[in-house]
């Protein structure tokens, strides 16, 4: 007895790789001694063995006896394994046990576990504890080391994967292979996860380990192929259950759902694979449809601003000017703000595509962002000259204002002055005058003549002005011309008629000299009287004659014009207040805007800490510009007020309307863009795997790269393959990172349906149907095309070139 324990206690065996399979600690090794777990050892290896010689055709009753010729084991790891072991010796002498065995032990040797102390002599002479041991050996390399669960294996994994598969029923918490298993619950747990019809979970009480543990091995046995291994009672009586027997029952329940495991992970795999993609058609045709309806407005919008028809009042233009201030500051700003999404949406979308291994978004034709943004220049050409445009309009149709109220008031005048000359020169007061009012009559004729004169000047200044007003398409030229020439045709007319009437006075002269003559002595008889009589009369037709009217009305016109130029300086005050009130904010609002864009582009070259940290930061810094946008509003309102007093130059400031609105809206659309440049770096940070150190490196690395490199030229073609001379920094993590990403492969994509479709080239809208989520399927079976290969059946479907599409490989 003594000699049996110490060969116990010196027996050992390892596995090269796996430390799991030496002993745990001390206390384990001791207690193998334990007849307790030797019972449920011996029982469960024997079912565990019989469950594999029954396909065979043969099974073993006593392990320790019906190995000992090597015949049965070498059948059972031809069995487990599916290869061949060489052929047996048939003899029964111990020689050829001891032949047989050893080529059992050495072909468990050549699966990489390393056998210590297990000699065949002992297998021969049928050592229980030897048996027993060489049994688990093989136990943990057929059946328990190529257990895989999220990156564990062998022990390790098929304990993760119970835990797994129980954490979700109450009263389970699965710790190890022995004392987590008493009351049953883990095991019918197991059951329910996969076949929830064979066991009513919620009727099953802790308090009945008996009851729980023999529900489970009866329904294992009957529906899921798989013997008991051990009694009930064993298990709950035992302090600690053997953990080898628990490990070897619980493993026939991880290859019993094996098949269903494996369908699972797959179903698992398409249906990521599928989310990507549908989600990545989700963002191109929210792309698409965005980039439609920003041509589309571009299209419709850049024909007004193009057109240069001008308007025949300056209430007109000012309306067009109005309009033109709408389409600034509410139509186009949510433009820009569409256009800067567009763009990120487009970069963010092939960011993921890259990172899924997807090939490259092309938008469709015209569509490309290459294409609105050379839309947008015209649209923005055709702004700009616009607004110049409008303002020359403006002030042409000023200038036409002035001179056809210039032109009016002339007229005006002309014609008070005019007024009743015709008449007067047409009069044939002289025939019945005498020599004196004659010479009366000749020296207010005079006197007229010299007033004619000087208003030759003022006739030239109305058709000066009339021509003038011609030339710059004054929109009622047709009625100033009618006017202008009838002050021709008039003032034509009163130089005629002036001068019929000097030649008639001087002829009436000439005629009443010679009667004076005849009445001279007369006239010296009656000279005092006369003379009285000459010099009231003349002191009458003075009266009559004298400018003193057109004096008066000289006289009042000063106060009228005082007035005006009071009003004129008061607006010209006013214009000036309200440049010094624009030219105050805008170069306050100018050089921050400035500011902001600099702190953009230094944190984009200096930005450290984690990038969620980043992230933050930026978001806060736009928040804090769209809570400025008041100040800009305010500046807007000022300009307004500047173009409708028609100021349009400031001396006070360098920066216009233009620039700031120009200004706003780059920093918005940089910080918008700076913000989804972070984000994609998180995307391809969690897609790679890449540590907040690595991302540093990268990024200062990125910032200091020596241009002076025998490798620049090889990495430009990498990062820049278009040749554009400008590399992002996304694209040099791409390039530093090409090549740890983890993503799923249209080969792995085609395995995992293969694993669905049970081997077949094809799969059947049915079986889609049954191992993937409804939105899912319904998107695989509308997209796969039919299956033309050998074997076709009605409805089977090509999932390899379906899988290929995905990833770019086919023309799908």
């Amino acid at each position: 007895m003594t000699t049996q324990i110490e060969t116990v206690m010196h027996y050992n065996y390892e596995y090269e790789e796996d430390e799991y399979m030496n002993q745990e600690d001390e206390w384990d090794r001791d207690l193998l001694l334990d007849p307790a777990w030797e019972k449920q050892q011996r029982k469960t290896f024997t079912a565990w063995c019989n469950s594999h010689l029954r396909k065979a055709g043969t099974q073993i009753e006593n392990i320790e006896e019906d190995f000992r010729n090597g015949l049965k084991l070498m059948l059972l790891l031809e069995v487990i394994s599916g290869e061949r072991l060489p052929k047996p010796d048939r003899g029964k002498m111990r020689f050829h046990k001891i032949a047989n065995v050893n080529k059992a032990l050495d072909f468990i040797a050549s699966k990489g576990v390393k056998l210590v102390s297990i000699g065949a002599e002992e297998i021969v002479d049928g050592n229980v504890k030897m048996t027993l041991g060489m049994i688990w050996t093989i136990i943990l390399r057929f059946a328990i080391q190529d257990i895989s669960v999220e990156e564990t294996s062998a022990k390790e994994g098929l304990l993760l994967w119970c835990q797994r598969k129980t954490a979700p029923y109450r009263n389970v918490n699965i710790q190890n292979f022995h004392l987590s298993w008493k009351d049953g619950l883990g095991l019918c747990a197991l059951i329910h996860r996969h076949r929830p019809d064979l066991i009513d979970y919620s009727k099953l009480s802790k308090d009945d380990p008996l009851g729980n543990i023999n529900l489970a091995m009866d329904v294992a046995e009957k529906h899921l192929d798989i013997p008991k291994m051990l009694d009930a009672e064993d298990i709950v009586n035992t302090p600690k259950p053997d953990e080898r027997a628990i490990m070897t029952y619980v493993s026939c329940f991880y290859h019993a759902f094996a098949g269903a495991e494996q369908a699972e992970t797959a179903a698992n795999r398409i249906c990521k694979v599928l989310a990507v993609n549908q989600e990545n058609e989700k963002m191109m045709e929210e792309y698409e449809r965005l980039a439609s309806e920003l041509l589309e407005w571009i299209r419709r919008t850049t024909p007004w601003l193009e057109n240069r028809t001008p308007e025949k009042t300056m209430v007109a233009m000012q309306k067009k000017l109005e309009d033109f201030r709408d389409y600034r500051r509410k139509h186009k700003p949510p433009k820009v703000q569409e256009k800067c999404q567009l763009e990120i949406n487009f970069n963010t979308l092939q960011t993921k595509l890259r990172i899924s291994n997807r090939p490259a978004f092309m938008p469709s034709e015209g569509k490309m962002v290459s294409d609105i943004a050379s839309a947008w220049q015209r649209l923005e050409q055709a702004e700009k000259g616009y607004e110049e445009w409008l303002l020359n309009e403006i002030r042409r149709l000023e200038r036409l204002e002035h001179l056809a109220a210039k032109f009016r008031q002339k007229a005006d005048a002309h014609d008070t002055w005019s007024y009743g000359k015709e008449q007067i020169l047409q009069q044939k007061d002289y025939e019945s005058a005498s020599l004196t009012e004659i010479r009366a009559l000749l020296r207010k004729h005079e006197a007229f003549e010299s007033d004619l004169a000087a208003h030759q000047d003022r006739v030239e200044q109305i058709a000066a002005i009339a021509q003038e007003l011609n030339e710059l398409d004054y929109h009622d030229a047709a009625g100033v011309n009618d006017r202008c020439q009838k002050i021709c045709d008039q003032w034509d007319r009163l130089g005629t008629l002036t001068q019929k009437r000097r030649e008639a006075l001087e002829r009436t002269e000439k005629l009443l000299e010679t009667i004076d003559q005849l009445h001279l002595e007369f006239s010296k008889r009656a000279a005092p009287f006369n003379n009285w009589m000459e010099g009231a009369m003349e002191d009458l037709q003075d009266m009559f004659i004298v400018h003193s009217v057109e004096e008066i009305q000289v006289k009042q016109l000063v106060p009228i014009r005082d007035q005006a130029l009071q009003e004129e300086l008061a607006r010209q005050h006013t214009n000036e207040r309200l440049r010094r009130q624009f030219a105050a904010q805008a170069n306050v609002i100018g050089p921050w805007i400035q500011t902001k864009m600099e702190e953009i582009a230094r944190s984009s070259v200096e930005i450290g800490g984690p990038l969620e940290d980043q992230m933050n930061q930026l978001k806060q810094n736009e928040q804090n510009f769209i809570n400025y946008k008041h100040n800009i509003d305010k500046l807007e309102g000022d300009h307004q007020l500047l173009q409708e007093a028609l100021v349009f130059d400031n001396k006070h400031t360098n920066y216009t309307m233009e620039h700031i609105r120009v200004g706003w809206e780059l920093l918005l659309t940089t910080i918008a863009r700076t913000i989804n440049e972070v984000a994609n770096q998180i995307l391809t940070r969690d897609a790679k795997g890449i540590t907040q150190q690595q991302m540093n490196e990268f990024r200062a690395s990125f910032n200091h790269f020596d241009r002076g490199e025998a490798e620049f030229a090889r990495t430009m073609a990498l990062v820049d393959p278009n040749g554009q001379g400008t590399i992002s920094f996304q694209s040099f993590i791409d390039f530093m990172t090409r090549e740890t990403a983890d993503t799923d492969t249209a080969e792995q994509v085609i395995a995992s349906f293969r694993i669905l479709a049970s081997d077949k080239p094809y799969i059947l809208a049915d079986e889609l149907l049954r191992e993937l989520p409804p939105e899912q399927a319904q998107y695989c079976i509308k997209r796969m095309p039919a299956f033309k290969g050998p074997g076709a059946v009605p409805g089977a479907l090509d999932y390899t070139s379906f899988s290929s599409a995905l990833y770019g490989e086919s023309d799908l």
